[in-house]
């Protein structure tokens, strides 16, 4: 039925882990005829960018058009409690009148119900099921370009010799393989998107309804997904209406836009091509009309993704992308159970062990700079940083000031460790001094031996969060933190607070008193803890070397852990490590688990 005269239908076809893929987007290999129609004949938003580049969090940001960050939601599966203020966008829409369905895919990290959102949702959902004429959102999730789609063997359309493998990745079969089979996956997606259409037309709906492609977060091949380089932030972004609504595209059919847009921004457009009122908690601009202010920048975030840590902030604008490493003593390339499914990932750390990676491949296996900056237009695949090049600086300057300031104007809630109370709900600015922790957190990513003083400091402060980063700074500094060392074992590692304790007695554990401080990991790491502290001194257990021999029998606990597959997959490798049968190829994560 017709909604001439109303409002438009609004079909959004996502493409799950998705980068940008198709002849109109910039890579042809997979032939994606109805991709590259949509792109020909709407706009084409070329800087459209996740919040975050896994999942549950960049849907967590879809769903309620707020920073994952501010409301507790940007751990890996976190699920909290989700803000009684918080307005999702399918009830603004059912408010407005619409019929909103989504199919299947929510993974929104948190308790939200989406059966309670939707009105219809599931494998199920469709158009078709409302009840008349009213107009209609209908959202459709493709799996089909999944992760878990590279855990095939066989080969495709596409074959492992027509790829190209980026330079930050060794030239292996199974890297090829890899990314041939995900090539395969974007065609079958394509073919997925030509039966929703032909549903439309068959309808009669295709003059009445706006159609929206876009994916959650890049992907799949290795330092992709998860990763806050634009191969794991960049999605698609293709806005598509038939002449009766064009007016309200933000530029001509056929054009490409350069500005950078979040998927907050696509929330809200997709409320305010509803007709509906964009809520105040939302923080997205309308990707409508002729007459917008462009943005400046984009802005994405990494935290806990599945069982290891990690805190990266990161701001791009139209070609350059500057990245803040919080975390820097860590690599990029953490063991990761689930990810180490694809053959990839396992082939690349095998090249590793064997001496085989030049420079820039093991780059991913290496500690960070606290800083980073690319060029993407002339560097597509971020190989030369150029954060400390003086011609740059400058920029680097202008570009981290706009990012201290988005962090604190959205209240980042990242820099407090998982677990503990300022983590559990939304924290004071008694507790939670978010300037002065983001300080702290900016000097412990600089490594820089001057400020041992200034952790030292923090170590006497009343607020736990504070101790946290005097702590994280002098791990952060690793064997330039040795004046420091008679005050981490003698306060530090004595803090009342566990989160304070475990990167004190990791730095000890890897400078200083071994046994004493392996000790205290494996106290925290013992059956009784709160599950995400277990997990966190089990990842501090991991980089202490022979050390950890001595918390055996605890990591062999966590690796047992059947309610948690974080905690047990973190375990599991360890206890394979320590054990000496650890291969890449060893199965640590557990298909058939919960």
């Amino acid at each position: 039925m017709s909604t001439a005269g109303r409002r438009p239908n609004i079909v959004w076809l996502v493409s799950e882990d998705c980068s940008p893929h198709g002849a109109e987007l910039g890579d042809g290999l997979a032939r994606t005829p109805t991709i590259d129609r949509l792109a020909r004949e709407g706009v084409v938003f070329e800087n459209m960018f996740t919040t975050y580049p896994v999942c549950a969090p960049a849907r967590f940001a879809i769903l309620t058009g707020a920073p994952a960050q501010r409301h507790g939601a940007h751990q890996m599966r976190s699920r909290p409690h989700l803000d009684p203020s918080l307005r999702t966008y399918p009830e603004v829409m059912r408010e407005a009148g619409y019929f909103c369905t989504n199919n299947p895919k929510t993974d929104y990290n948190c308790d939200v119900d989406p059966a309670a959102v939707w009105d219809g949702d599931g494998t199920s959902g469709d158009w078709r099921d409302r009840p008349d004429d009213r107009p209609f959102l209908a959202v459709f999730n493709a799996n089909a370009t999944h992760e878990s789609t590279l855990w095939r063997t066989e080969v495709g359309p596409v074959r492992p010799d027509e790829v190209r493998v980026p330079p930050y990745l060794p030239d292996t079969p199974e890297i090829r393989g890899d990314i041939a089979r995900y090539y395969t996956a974007v065609e079958e997606t394509d073919a997925r998107f030509v039966q929703i259409l032909a549903a439309l037309e068959e309808d009669g709906l295709t003059e009445d309804t706006v159609v929206l492609y876009s994916s959650d977060h890049g992907g799949c091949a290795p330092w992709s997904k998860r990763y806050c380089h634009d191969q794991g932030l960049r999605v698609p972004l293709v806005v598509w209406a038939p002449p009766r609504w064009q007016h309200l595209l933000p530029a001509d059919p056929g054009s490409r836009l350069d500005e950078p847009v979040t998927h907050l921004d696509v929330t809200t457009t997709i409320i305010t091509l509803g007709g509906a009122q964009v809520p105040p908690t939302m923080d997205g601009r309308p990707l409508v009309g002729r007459d917008r202010d462009p943005h400046a920048y984009a802005f994405g975030a990494r935290d806990r993704m599945d069982e290891r840590y990690d805190l990266v902030r990161t701001v791009r604008d139209e070609r350059y992308r500057l990245l803040r490493n919080y975390l820097p003593h860590r690599p990029a390339g953490q063991h990761q159970a689930f990810a180490w499914q694809a053959a990839g990932y396992r082939s690349w750390e095998t090249e590793l062990r064997a001496g085989r990676l030049d420079p820039v491949q093991r780059r991913f296996f290496e500690p960070r700079p606290g800083v980073e900056l690319y060029d993407c237009v002339a560097d597509p695949d971020h190989l030369v940083d150029l954060a400390a090049e003086p011609e740059h600086a400058e920029r680097v300057a202008t570009m981290q000031a706009a990012l201290d300031a988005w962090i604190l104007a959205c209240g980042d809630r990242g820099f407090a460790p998982e677990g503990s109370p300022v983590d559990d709900g939304p924290p004071s600015a008694d507790d939670y001094p978010l300037p002065e922790v983001l300080a702290l957190a900016t000097a412990a990513s600089d490594r820089d031996p001057a400020h041992v003083q200034r952790f030292v400091d923090a170590l006497g402060d009343t607020r736990e969060v504070v101790r946290f980063w005097g702590a994280q700074g002098l791990l952060a500094l690793g064997a330039d933190a040795a004046p420091a060392l008679d005050v981490v074992e003698g306060t530090a590692l004595h803090d009342p607070s566990p989160h304070v304790r475990v990167p004190a007695a990791e730095l000890l554990a890897r400078i200083g008193n071994a046994d004493v401080s392996v000790a205290v990991l494996g106290e925290l790491a013992a059956p009784g803890e709160h599950l995400r502290l277990r997990l966190q001194a089990v990842n501090a257990l991991t980089y202490v070397g022979e050390a950890a021999h001595a918390a055996r029998e605890v990591v062999g606990l966590a690796a047992t852990q059947t309610d948690d597959q974080y905690l047990r997959n973190a375990g599991r490798y360890l206890a394979a490590v320590l054990d000496g049968s650890y291969t890449p190829e060893s199965r640590v994560f557990d298909r058939g688990a919960p």
